[in-house]
């Protein structure tokens, strides 16, 4: 692609999930990059986010980058942070370099990722040729708390839980939470999303409507100590997402960010370990959070759509 003073722009169509994800592989201008990430998402009606991603050594084919460095960077168009995109940007390095070799091989590779102050480790496994499965060791919340907002003149001010987390905010509402109705009316959700953001002065907001829990069953977990059993949910989540930063509203196939929120406020909300499994529009994202430790790991998976 060709874009104003750029001759060449070579980008990456990834699926994680159904959160179609376009990642861009050269270099271009953090001034310049939501006008790109426009014009790609032009080029591309399915895509609902874009990335621009560098590598520390170009990502040249071959030799093991040295334990300790971080391969890859990753700033999204707005500047914030995407749990699905950073999954990708792991899994195109892997593909990139060649790693892991055919079959499913574990590699952890670390992400710089805008709106996260540390590297964040995610670790792939290779299902078939242009497909991984993904985890990755998301960033605590910085804080979860009810925040009174304001829903309209029909329906007052409503207290709703807000996780915050770095580079992103997520508001969580239940079937209870008086504001559920909203994932039938688009219109009325965008506007009061974007309202909320400015009022916030969040980075990036987004609003995840968490359905009931459906079937339970019996699991150890994965992220805490505690080698018990305990209860598995499973849920249907709708997410929306505001990003000032780039323009953008979208009701997304899947959110990362916003399932391991509703994983962290599911857990602060019992006082103990949850491992649910999100239903969301295009496919499943799991999240095991530990209240105790502040741990919190995403699973999903990576399909690529090269050019």
């Amino acid at each position: 692609m060709e874009y104003g003073k750029y001759r060449e722009i070579e980008y990456c169509v990834l699926d994680p999930t159904g959160n179609i994800t376009a990642l861009v592989e050269s270099e271009v201008d953090v001034a310049d990059q939501p006008a790109v990430a426009s014009r790609i998402m032009e080029l591309e009606p399915d895509v609902e986010q874009v990335g621009f991603i560098t590598y520390a050594d170009n990502g040249a084919a071959g030799a093991v980058f040295p334990e300790g460095s971080v391969p890859v960077s990753l700033r999204m168009a707005g500047g914030e942070f995407c749990g699905n995109a950073t999954m990708c940007a792991a899994a195109l390095f892997a593909f990139r370099r060649g790693l892991p070799g055919a079959g499913p091989e574990s590699l952890s590779v670390p992400v710089n990722v805008s709106g996260a102050s540390k590297p964040l480790q995610v670790s792939l496994e290779r299902q078939a040729a242009e497909l991984y499965s993904a985890a990755v060791s998301m960033p605590p919340a910085l804080a979860i708390e009810e925040l009174n907002l304001a829903a309209g003149a029909n329906t007052g001010t409503l207290s709703l839980p807000l996780v915050k987390m770095e580079g992103i905010s997520h508001i969580i509402a239940e079937p209870d939470s008086g504001l559920f109705g909203l994932k039938d009316d688009p219109a009325t959700a965008e506007a009061l999303l974007k309202d909320w953001c400015i009022a916030l002065k969040a980075e990036c907001l987004g609003l995840m409507f968490l359905d009931e829990a459906g079937a339970t069953w019996k699991t150890g977990s994965a992220v805490s100590s505690d080698t018990g059993a305990f209860n598995t949910e499973r849920r249907r989540m709708i997410p929306l997402v505001y990003v000032p930063g780039a323009d953008t509203m979208f009701w997304e196939n899947s959110c990362a960010s916003g399932s391991a929120a509703a994983g962290m406020y599911l857990a602060a909300k019992a006082g103990r370990p949850v491992d649910v499994t999100l239903d969301e529009p295009a496919g499943r994202l799991r999240v095991e959070s530990d209240p105790g430790t502040g741990k919190t790991v995403l699973h999903g998976s990576v399909a690529f759509r090269l050019h």
